[in-house]
């Protein structure tokens, strides 16, 4: 009997193992009804950040009629159109961790698109890893994402160490060489703002600065006032803020409002938080960084040039598409492209369409590196200038001169 009691638990453990290969295998089929194809994403359409979980999915949104309404895309000799199913992670990790896996293991995705923010982005990619899923995502900069090792994951954006280089290359020209100039950073306590500090930390003692103020902000970011009261007594030549749409709203109103003098004003996320539409003049001289403007002399068959793409968005959802709408679209066009190039939904075969991707969007060139980063699209630099947003950096895309110092309040 003990024999038989062996023979049927080796007989168990086998037929075990073949169910959980049969379990992976069937995951490797994408959720195809018909004809349509379904991706998946977990975003931001409730919490802190919802004003930019809203501009992503707009811009998911926008791509996937623009896909479907010129044919869709051919695989295999066959024509299948695109669809997301969607899911509100509430702008915590926790419940995007939560959400990849049922977008997985409920609902039979095996595409998904990435959600908004650095911090939503690390804590899905280690289940989209774990069940060898693509993910692109349009939204999650940090570089440290990309220090994982993950095969599955891939980011059309450009990393967080790129995107405030060029205020301080700006701040260096200034003075020369920037030897001796005082810099102020105010960062938001998440990945994306820490990652950006770190950059702007490289990039300054490169240029001989020194860092005089360094503050680490809460996540419930709500004041500045503590840091610009430094602010006012130290007086700093260039002042760094990065603390998403809500930061940069929070900067522009306080500094304005407190009449805080300082020559340079360096924020992420402002058009996402409307600084223009809500401030006005407040806003003059602010420098914004970027991932795309209309401006840009990109195009593709799909959208036309960068600027029919903004006009299209505009038309469509009624204001002038931020940069987070922009990529995000850019990122079904990805899936688009390798899916074709594939030639079929097979997740392994899709990864590698993925991981040789080489596209010329409206958005820019993306090319992947192996770790799953875009290296072929540079960061911009805006300056609020006469109420617009002008790419004053780098100098091959700047709309106009940059305008430096900022005039003090008195004068203004």
């Amino acid at each position: 009997m003990s024999r038989v009691r062996t023979l049927l638990r080796h007989a168990g453990a086998v037929f075990a193992c073949i169910a959980l290969v049969w379990a992976f295998v069937s995951q490797a089929h994408a959720k195809v009804e018909n004809d349509m194809v379904y991706l998946g994403a977990a975003i931001s359409l409730t919490g802190k950040y919802s004003t930019n979980g809203a501009h992503t999915q707009r811009g998911y949104d926008l791509a996937i009629e623009r896909i479907n309404a010129e044919g869709g895309v051919i695989v295999d000799g066959k024509t299948y159109k695109l669809a997301i199913i969607y899911y509100d992670d509430e702008s915590t990790p926790a419940r995007g961790a939560q959400l990849a896996e049922r977008l997985i293991q409920q609902d039979g995705v095996t595409f998904i698109l990435g959600p908004y923010s650095s911090g939503l982005t690390r804590a899905m990619a280690p289940i989209i890893e774990k069940y060898g899923i693509p993910m692109v995502e349009a939204n999650g900069a940090s570089i440290s994402l990309f220090e994982e090792g993950y095969k599955y994951l891939f980011a059309v954006l450009s990393t967080t160490e790129q995107y405030l280089q060029g205020a301080v290359a700006l701040a260096a020209q200034t003075a020369g060489d920037g030897e001796g100039l005082r810099v102020a950073l105010a960062m938001e306590n998440d990945p994306f703002s820490q990652d950006v500090r770190t950059g702007v930390i490289a990039d300054a003692e490169h240029h001989g600065m020194r860092v005089i103020i360094d503050d680490k902000l809460p996540p419930d970011l709500s004041d500045l006032a503590a840091t610009l009261a430094k602010v006012r007594v130290l007086k700093p030549d260039l002042l760094v803020v990065s603390g998403h749409a809500k930061g940069a709203a929070l900067a522009i109103r306080q500094i304005a409002d407190g009449r805080v003098d300082v020559p340079m004003l360096a924020l992420t996320h402002c058009d996402a938080a409307q600084i223009i539409e809500k401030f006005g003049e407040k806003a003059e001289y602010a420098l914004c960084a970027s991932q795309w403007a209309p401006g840009l002399s990109y195009s593709d068959p799909l959208f036309g040039s960068a600027s029919d793409f903004a006009t299209l968005f505009e038309e469509t959802y009624g204001y002038a598409p931020p940069y987070q709408a922009a990529e995000s679209a850019a990122a079904v066009m990805v899936f688009a492209d390798a899916f074709e190039r594939a030639g079929t939904f097979d997740t392994l075969a899709v990864r590698d369409a993925l991981s040789a991707t080489d596209l010329m969007t409206f958005y820019g060139r993306i090319d992947f590196d192996e770790a799953g980063r875009n290296i072929a699209k540079p960061m911009v630099l805006y300056q609020v200038q006469d109420g617009k947003f002008r790419v004053v950096y780098p100098a091959e895309f700047a709309e106009a001169p940059f305008r430096h110092p900022t005039p003090r309040w008195a004068d203004r």
